[in-house]
């Protein structure tokens, strides 16, 4: 990575300063576990001094649990290994990362990106990077293992810097992500933790799937809008010319063998997909659950991360045969390796990051932080004026998916709160939802809890070896700062012009 240009903006000075001191900081790696090591320290401290709060889910007494005690000792010591293989990111990430690798080692990801440069217009691919990262989210995590790596490989090839491509996808990912125009598998989880919550009020109230649906979708084209101006305007400039030793695919008009080689991936991916298709479609398909037969509850989103793996490898492998660069199962082999080669700093960087994670919920710190933020909102004397109302959720997620970013791990906690003192309030379960879902999103990209933070950090690091915690943190602020505010003004618009969040899902309860 180049150095940044000199500061022309307080702005800049200030990301810089924020890249500086957080580069400052240890290793990431060395980073997770001294806070590991705090958080053990904390809960001794905070258990010492009788800290607990009541859980509004089931009115049971949650007090800090003491990991300095013999049973705390004994829990670290017995689950070291388990932190460490169930960390989700590790064998999503390794087993789309083998696949993706083969496709990337034969030749077939850099042919593809020169023939999607070479006909496609540059202004356009800023706002399609940032549009394709926030659908992808109706697919679970693909936009993390698949579109990251892959924008910052497009705008490499580009000539540009790539960090802007990696910001660009992670900030439509993980930033926008609870926008989309589809229903996923978050609106589902979400409303059947808000319908569990809105029954302590109204048992025959219901929550489906499409209970934000219409302010989702039009949030889609705001955050497209937003991350793009964000990306040329703000990111571009201060990230300057990339300077660094990354190879950069040459913009050359595919040869000869590399069009047979397409050719023989595109058969393989057409021939996957009618498959799928038919596994999914067909009457009893075999990708179909006979329990529930929907598409969002067939083994090919279930099984995503299989198919990802699949749609990297066998396209690989065809392209690799046509095109002469792959000759036999020890170069495939050998392929594979490498790949798992580039993520060794990564697996490093998950065993101490997994072992903070596992403390930090294992303290029961995030359940008492989140309570008690709760208990102050309840406080500030807001029940009737709306938009302050909604302002001070948002502002309250945003801030507890700093410490929790799982949202369904926060909403199942906060929902039993929210959702039945605004509802006797005359706020709809599906406004709070709403609400609550928009702070959720805009922080994502600024937390080192995240559980995909640190291989977004190890795909940064292809390409500047030395980029840090800082380096992210301070390349994705902006978009963060950006979209908490245009999303949160646009909530503010839809309540009060009482647009209803989806189909049958009005912003405030019948009197």
């Amino acid at each position: 990575m180049s150095a940044p240009p000199a500061p022309s903006s307080r702005l800049q000075r200030f990301l810089n300063g924020v890249e500086r001191a957080g580069n400052a900081l240890p290793h990431p790696a060395t980073l997770f576990a001294g806070l590991a090591a705090l958080v053990v320290v904390l809960s001794w401290l905070c258990h010492r001094l009788g800290v607990q709060v009541t859980n509004p889910a089931n009115g049971a007494v949650v007090s800090v649990v003491n990991l300095l005690s013999a049973e705390g000792i004994q829990r670290m010591i017995v689950e070291l290994p388990r932190n460490f293989l169930a960390y989700p990111p590790l064998g999503i990430s390794l087993t789309c990362m083998l696949g993706i690798g083969i496709a990337e080692y034969t030749g077939l990801m850099g042919a593809m990106l020169r023939l999607f440069v070479l006909n496609s217009p540059a202004k356009m691919v800023t706002p399609m990077v940032v549009f394709v990262g926030v659908m992808s989210n109706a697919g679970s995590e693909v936009g993390y293992v698949l579109l990251i790596p892959l924008a910052a490989a497009l705008y490499h090839t580009l000539g540009r810097h790539p960090f802007l491509g990696l910001a660009a996808a992670f900030a439509g990912v993980a930033g926008g992500y609870s926008a989309n125009l589809m229903v996923g598998s978050v609106d589902v989880l979400l409303a059947g933790l808000s319908e569990a919550a809105a029954h302590i009020v109204d048992p025959a109230y219901t929550v489906d799937a499409f209970a934000n649906w219409y302010f989702m979708a039009a949030a889609t084209p705001l955050i497209m809008i937003i991350g793009t101006w964000v990306t040329e305007r703000i990111v571009a400039p201060r990230l300057g010319e990339y300077r660094g030793d990354a190879k950069r695919e040459a913009l050359t008009p595919l040869s000869p063998r590399e069009k047979r080689g397409m050719s023989a991936a595109l058969a393989v991916v057409v021939a996957i997909t009618a498959v799928v298709l038919w596994g999914t479609l067909a009457p009893g398909g075999f990708l179909t659950n006979p329990k529930n037969p929907s598409f969002l509850e067939s083994y090919f989103i279930r099984g995503l991360i299989f198919f990802i793996f699949i749609y990297g490898l066998l396209p690989g492998i065809a392209y690799g045969m046509a095109a002469g660069t792959l000759q036999n199962d020890h170069a495939l082999m050998g392929g594979m390796t490498q790949t798992m080669k580039s993520m060794a700093s990564f697996i490093v960087l998950a065993f101490f990051a997994a072992q903070f994670i596992a403390y930090f919920n294992w303290t029961n710190l995030g359940i008492i932080t989140a309570v008690s933020g709760a208990e102050f909102i309840q406080h500030l004397g807001l029940e009737r004026m709306p938009l302050p109302l909604m302002l001070a959720l948002v502002l309250f997620a945003a801030l507890v998916n700093i410490l929790i970013s799982s949202a369904s791990a926060k909403w199942a906690l906060l929902a039993p709160v929210f959702v039945p003192m605004f509802m006797l309030l005359g706020y709809s379960p599906e406004m709070v939802q709403g609400a609550f879902r928009v702070g959720d999103s805009c922080t994502n990209i600024i937390t080192p809890l995240l559980s995909y933070f640190p291989l977004i950090l190890t795909f940064a690091q292809r390409y500047d070896p030395k980029a840090g915690i800082g380096t992210l943190i301070a390349t994705m602020l902006p978009y963060s700062v950006c979209f908490l505010i245009g999303w949160t003004l646009l909530l503010m618009v839809w309540i009060a012009a009482g647009v209803p969040m989806g189909p049958g899902a009005p912003l405030f309860l019948a009197k």
